[in-house]
């Protein structure tokens, strides 16, 4: 197997985000994705760790005992170790806010404020400071204090009980989607935030609650609800009120997947099964039609499809401009072509890693494209530095700051290695 190209050329241009600093108090997937996302355009994003390091360090597969997700999730980023605990943790903390432009956390409510970090505290240093505040059910509201990790506020969210089939019990996807969809509206959120600063000069916060993040992809089941009282249900893999749009069985033992609600795509579909008859048929002329009788529809494209193999299906169905594909896993992505010419998997350096593999940046922008620099550092890679050369802190100070367990600092070669990235 191939290994994937490396990044962008070191010239190419600076992201549209350069000469922002971010401060990345957030821990586990949400908040270091959002700060991923951040900083893979270009801004300067300083990761606070405790010493133990991120929980996500221990999620995910390893490689000589490397964590791999977290090379991924901590790209781009400086990391540092600094204990919140401590008042002199707490005024390092403060002292990066000063000179920063955002701050992404994801605490229960109400924490930092008890650290002296909240963001009336912090804005009055610094009023043009834009506070990303990630939580499982929002800074206000009867749930606000309750513990959420992603998938709790997906099962709150409605979106869980869509997830599975019909006659089992709710599935999940197995990557922290939720976390993922809430890191990308902060991410969001504070790019809105930046840009309105640019006409107020003041900052101010984004509260991205995981729940609603999540309830947010519930678009056409709300009103519905509202208007019918229509609860919606799992349906397995087809996609309700768009037909077809389902998996079928192959005469190989596969699966293909195929979506073609719209009336010239239908034709085409049916003119390819042999049976053009079937789009001036009563039951599926129209959309509606279709979705009200999805069960005789699926059954007839099931018969045609498993008489022939998946190759064949997927051949044939591209030749007639029918949106259909086999159900990829990871190997079939490395393995494939389009993915090879696009660059869609990079190759960042790391030295203990020999570079790793992760996914490009998205989406890619013309002029300013993201770009990947190096993979995670190893926990307090970044302390000494960035103390140094953002706060501007002593040598003597730091040390004396890292014997009094306040910040962690990684050893020498580790030090070394993160100084000498990209």
């Amino acid at each position: 197997m191939d290994k994937p190209k490396a990044d962008q050329d070191a010239a190419a241009p600076a992201g549209p985000l350069a000469g922002y600093r971010v401060v990345e108090l957030g821990t586990t997937v949400a908040g270091p994705f959002c700060g991923r996302l951040l900083a893979d355009f270009g801004a300067e994003v300083i990761k606070v760790e405790t010493a133990e390091g991120d929980p996500v360090r221990t999620m995910g597969k390893r490689f000589h005992g490397k964590s791999l997700y977290a090379a991924s999730i901590f790209r781009n980023k400086s990391l540092i170790v600094v204990d919140l605990r401590r008042p002199e943790g707490q005024e390092i903390v403060a002292g990066l806010a000063a000179k920063s432009d955002v701050l992404i956390e994801n605490f229960r409510p109400g924490a930092l404020e008890r650290w002296g970090l909240g963001y009336d505290a912090l804005s009055a240093r610094n009023p043009g400071l834009v506070m990303v505040r990630i939580s499982g059910f929002g800074q206000d509201g009867p749930y606000s204090q309750r513990a959420g990790y992603g998938v709790i506020g997906e099962a709150v969210s409605g979106l869980r009980h869509l997830t599975g089939d019909p006659d089992r019990p709710p599935a999940r996807v197995a990557v922290s989607m939720t976390d993922y969809i809430t890191g990308l509206y902060a991410a969001f959120g504070a790019t809105l935030a930046l840009l309105a600063r640019g006409k107020t000069g003041r900052g101010q916060c984004i509260d991205a609650a995981l729940y609603e993040c999540a309830f947010s992809f519930m678009e056409p089941w709300i009103p519905a609800f509202e208007k019918l009282g229509h609860v919606a249900n799992r349906c397995g893999s087809r996609l309700p009120e768009s037909t077809p749009n389902n998996l079928y069985a192959t005469g190989d033992g596969n699966f293909i997947h195929i979506t073609a609600m719209g009336d010239t795509v239908f034709g085409r579909l049916v003119e390819v099964m042999g049976q053009p008859g079937l789009a001036q048929d009563e039951r599926f002329r129209a959309a509606t039609a279709r979705s009200a009788n999805f069960e005789d529809l699926d059954d007839l494209i099931g018969r045609w499809t498993s008489g022939l193999p998946l190759e064949t299906l997927e051949k044939t169905l591209a030749q007639a401009g029918v949106p259909a594909t086999r159900i990829f896993t990871i190997a079939d992505i490395f393995g494939d072509p389009h993915y090879r010419a696009r660059g869609s998997i990079v190759r960042a350096p790391d030295p203990d890693l020999d570079g790793v593999a992760m996914a490009v940046p998205v989406p890619r922008l013309s002029a300013t494209p993201g770009r990947v620099n190096h993979a995670g550092h190893d926990i307090g890679g970044d302390t000494r530095r960035v103390l140094q050369e953002v706060l501007g802190l002593p040598a003597e100070q730091i040390d004396t700051l890292q014997a009094q367990g306040v910040i962690g600092c990684a050893n020498p070669r580790a030090e070394a290695k993160a100084a000498t990235a990209p």
